[in-house]
């Protein structure tokens, strides 16, 4: 059955203007929100564990099994291409078994992983286990944004979700500090702690409201929507909400991949493959990834600009979880493209002034102050906020299609800069920093002009916006 524009915004422009809003503390104490949230980002910690381990345990791997430069290069990079499998297949393992699944998959994942590599005797070991973990990396970015903005109501929609981004930022410092006092295999065991919490965590939780909704278990979708709101809460305007929203995505065909570039569906996709885009493109994982060696190329401890950079990193991103549903979240992704440009310009000076070797003195405090803007302004909207743009643009049903499709985007994005990094800098160090500037002032003109602001909306309520500027 076709439905046209108007066909869509009518019943969910009816529902917004006839609903009250649903504040968190309305008629009950939602404890079971905050505790689905904690084991939904203990996901996010163990993705941080998997991406931190590589770092602390190069040289004492390498020695002990006897690993070539190469063949380190390889474990550690094939995390990545593990995760892009992870990215691409989650979606639809999502949507057909469900978030609580999908995520005890990409758990399963990740314990064959750590097993692996603790009992590797070889390089071949070693790449299997980093593979698996991988996967279950790669299944984590896409499901637990995605499981946390369905469950939570829209005044605590952005905070929830922006814990996905503070617990890996955790997870990747904790795994570099206790990295450095730990034997490899033992830090690979650490990483099944996370692991055990989440798949104990999982018996305990509802499943995805809306998820339950969306494949027609109306009495399940209540009782698990009356138990993250709190056993007293007036559900009754919000769930009727999800299923108007519901019924109306079940009159369209079931999506697929070139459905995502439809006219229908081209502004959200637009929006979440771009943000993704420009959150690469920006250089981050370049800079995480090296930042030892910008350090020591611009004259600086390596040691204490990479542990100043872990803390910076983990503190911000608190900051930005507290404020992504009081500033919003347009506003902080401009002031973080605005930090990015700025960090770049002054690490590219930085180096400028040391390949003519002027201002010595002054070049290392330049990348140092340029690093820590970098990362800051990255911290506080740039790394958090597209992966809450991305679980809020989608409409449900083309959700695991379209956030499988940006999360592989992103890792994909997240390997090309890792993998060209070092070329750029034996090219030019200054010149590789004003690539990132001009890429970051791209992604600002982007936010500027296609983004628009989400906070404070339902899920729903964001649909019959981005339907109305389709129309």
């Amino acid at each position: 059955m076709a439905v046209s524009g108007n066909d869509v915004k009518e019943p969910l422009v009816a529902v917004e203007e006839g609903s009250k809003k649903l504040d968190v503390d309305e008629g009950g104490s939602p404890w079971m929100l905050y505790f689905c949230t904690f084991v939904a980002v203990c996901c996010s910690y163990e993705f941080g564990a998997c991406v931190g381990y590589s770092s602390p345990i190069q040289s004492a791997i390498r020695e002990d099994l006897n690993l070539s430069l190469s063949e380190y290069a390889v474990f550690g990079s094939v995390l990545t291409f593990g995760a892009m499998i992870g990215a691409i297949t989650s979606g639809p393992i999502a949507d057909f078994f469900g978030r609580k699944w999908t995520m005890r998959i990409a758990t399963a994942f990740c314990v064959v992983g750590w097993l692996a590599i603790y009992w590797a005797q070889g390089a071949v070991a070693l790449d299997i286990g980093r593979l698996s973990s991988g996967y279950g990396m790669g299944a984590f970015s896409y499901v637990v944004p995605v499981f946390i903005a369905e469950m939570a109501p829209k005044n605590l929609r952005g905070v929830l979700t922006a814990m996905n981004q503070l617990m890996i930022c955790t997870g990747i410092s904790v795994a570099f500090i206790i990295g450095t006092v730990l034997s490899w295999r033992t830090l690979a065991i650490t990483g099944l702690v996370p692991c055990a919490v989440i798949l104990l965590g999982l018996f305990f939780i509802p499943e995805s409201p809306r998820w339950l909704a969306k494949i027609g278990r109306g009495k399940e979708f209540r009782e698990a929507l009356q138990e993250l709101r709190g056993k007293d809460a007036d559900i009754s305007h919000e769930a009727a909400e999800i299923q108007d929203y519901i019924e109306m995505l079940d009159q369209l065909p079931k999506a697929k991949l070139l459905d995502l570039f439809r006219s229908r569906y081209r502004r959200s996709v637009t929006i979440g493959v771009g943000l993704m885009v420009c959150q690469q493109f920006g250089g981050i994982n370049g800079v995480c990834f090296y930042v030892s060696y910008i350090f020591e190329e611009a004259g600086f401890s390596s040691s204490v600009g990479a542990v100043t950079y872990a803390i910076v990193q983990v503190i911000i991103t608190a900051i930005g979880a507290v404020l992504i549903d009081r500033a919003g979240r347009k506003p902080l992704l401009l002031i973080s493209g605005t930090g990015l440009l700025a960090g770049c310009l002054l690490v590219a000076i930085s180096f400028f002034l040391k390949v003519h070797d002027w201002a010595t003195t002054a070049s290392p405090v330049l990348a140092v102050s340029g690093i820590l803007l970098y990362i800051g302004s990255f911290s506080v909207g740039m790394g958090a906020v597209p992966w809450v743009v991305m679980s809020e643009i989608f409409p449900v049903n083309i959700k695991g299609v379209a956030g499988g499709f940006a999360s592989l985007v992103n890792w994909f994005c997240s390997w090309l800069i890792s993998y060209t990094f070092t070329y750029l800098m034996s090219w030019s160090s200054y010149g590789t920093f004003i690539l990132y500037a001009a890429t970051n002032l791209i992604g600002i003109l982007f936010i500027m002009m296609v983004v628009p602001e989400t906070k404070g909306r339902s899920l729903e309520q964001i649909q019959a916006a981005i339907n109305r500027d389709n129309a």
